[in-house]
């Protein structure tokens, strides 16, 4: 592996607890380092440093927003023992968009873990969304579920394959995580005629030294629920899909892979466009 510095998304939630858990139990098995994050943006009912807001509101909500950040921060400072990675875990602050400031971030990263939370369980200045994220950072995105184990290493890994470029970059990413003993499989879904054989994509991993079989899943219910269910009947260790091969209004607007699978997953995915 050649994970060395890792960052996560850390707004102070139970999920963004599980990420950065995860997070540091793959820093201890690669020597990496760890940052963990805490992007936040106003967030306000009405904009307090307008004229007619009096001084007292303004103060209000400029504590009420600083109270939010340093309970998170303190939820950081709680655990970092536990976490036993010593000098190599670090914390930050950054203002401004959240999606965009994260994205820009792992930039210089090789991997942002964030953790899957539901929506209405997240204030909404510190909340992310790691669809948007891999769309916009050029980087591999780990989410990780709720209720997943840190450190929990299962030995099958489960890479979803079409073809497309986001899922070939997928599989790219995918080789900082993947070892030698570990059993891969390759899912297709449905019976879509595929640009290349499947074979291309077995023999370029057994260049990397891993193993890999291919298996075909069927389609009749839809490619998402088709990786929901294998993924829940067999309980790999890792899902491995590319995202919005698409835009991502249609995405949003029609539906896709990518949200319910996030939506309803409950084990790691590697998310990359």
């Amino acid at each position: 592996m050649s994970l060395r510095n890792i960052l996560v998304a850390f707004n102070g939630s139970d999920g963004a607890i599980a990420a950065l858990r995860h997070a540091t139990a793959l820093a201890r098995e690669n020597g990496a380092h760890v940052t963990a994050l805490l992007a936040h943006a106003r967030h306000e009912a009405v904009d307090s440093h307008a004229a007619w807001v009096p001084p007292k509101a303004r103060e209000i909500i400029a504590r009420a927003s600083a109270d939010l950040l340093a309970q998170a921060e303190a939820r950081f400072v709680e655990i970092r023992e536990s976490l036993d990675l010593g000098e190599r875990l670090h914390f930050l602050r950054a203002k401004g968009r959240v999606d965009a400031v994260l994205a820009e971030c792992a930039r210089s990263f090789d991997l942002l873990v964030v953790g899957q939370d539901p929506g209405d369980t997240v204030d909404e200045h510190v909340a992310l969304h790691p669809d948007r994220i891999a769309l916009l950072s050029g980087r591999p995105v780990l989410i990780v579920s709720r209720d997943h184990a840190p450190g929990t290493r299962q030995r099958d890994i489960a890479i979803a394959w079409d073809g497309s470029r986001a899922s070939a970059r997928a599989l790219s990413d995918s080789l900082h995580l993947l070892i030698a003993d570990e059993e891969v499989s390759v899912l297709t879904v449905g019976e879509r005629e595929l640009p290349r054989p499947v074979s291309d994509v077995l023999e370029h991993l057994a260049r990397h030294g891993i193993a890999a079989r291919h298996q075909a899943l069927p389609g009749a219910h839809g490619v998402a629920r088709a990786l929901l269910d294998h993924c829940a009947s067999e309980n790999p260790g890792l899902l491995v899909m590319g995202a919005y091969e698409h835009s991502k209004f249609r995405e949003d607007f029609l539906g896709g892979v990518t949200a319910p699978v996030l939506r309803e997953i409950r084990i790691p995915v590697l998310l990359s466009h």
